[in-house]
């Protein structure tokens, strides 16, 4: 789904939200109940492509794991109601990229237990930043590698990677909400909105 640059979200009056995040938001761009129901067709197409593989789930934390928790939920209730049963096991690992609203040059890879299990694996790795993390995965030779991330964010760098599924395409704008966070904050916050200019001066470290 591509949410288009003049796109004008939605108000925030049309929402319920946390009260202590009031004066710190532009608008809406993706409300909860859509992000669900995406994240439903995604398990699906999931379910279709991964056939009867065993898959190893590696969560890219912070701000991928509401969206790996409701991508893996729902993998979990279609395997239940289909022929097919799909094992999973779940792993996760950190990616630090960010200081403040400022993408940093350097990642950092923290937390994860031992990669080399993934040797032979079927791999669904969650997450918004990827490629540092898929070079280190395909050291010990998975069985498949297919990456979903609930956002692509169109931006002007040439060599921007794409996931193999992701729900939605967005600007290139600066989001907060469903565990994507401003400094540790908005993770609290289910609907995908836009900070405002006040939100990060309040929260800047």
């Amino acid at each position: 789904i591509q949410i288009s640059d003049n796109w004008p979200g939605y108000s925030l009056d049309l929402f319920t939200y946390p009260q202590h995040y009031y004066g710190d938001l532009e608008y809406v761009l993706i409300p909860h109940g859509i992000i669900v129901d995406r994240t439903e067709r995604l398990a699906k197409d999931i379910m279709q492509d991964i056939g009867d593989n065993d898959i190893v789930v590696l969560c890219v934390l912070k701000g991928g794991y509401k969206f790996c928790a409701d991508l893996v939920e729902h993998i979990k209730n279609l395997s239940r109601n289909s022929e097919r049963f799909i094992s999973m096991k779940v792993d996760f690992v950190r990616l630090k990229s960010y200081h403040n609203d400022q993408s940093m040059q350097d990642m950092q890879i923290m937390g994860g237990d031992d990669l080399s299990k993934l040797t032979g694996k079927d791999i669904v790795g969650t997450g918004r930043t990827m490629k540092v993390l898929l070079n280190n995965i395909e050291k010990y030779k998975p069985k498949m590698i297919k990456v979903a991330s609930l956002l692509v964010k169109r931006t002007s760098q040439p060599d921007g990677y794409r996931p193999d599924y992701y729900g939605f395409e967005i600007p290139d704008l600066f989001v907060v909400g469903y565990a994507l966070d401003y400094n540790e904050h908005f993770r609290d916050l289910n609907h995908i909105c836009v900070i405002n200019d006040h939100g990060k001066t309040k929260y800047r470290v």
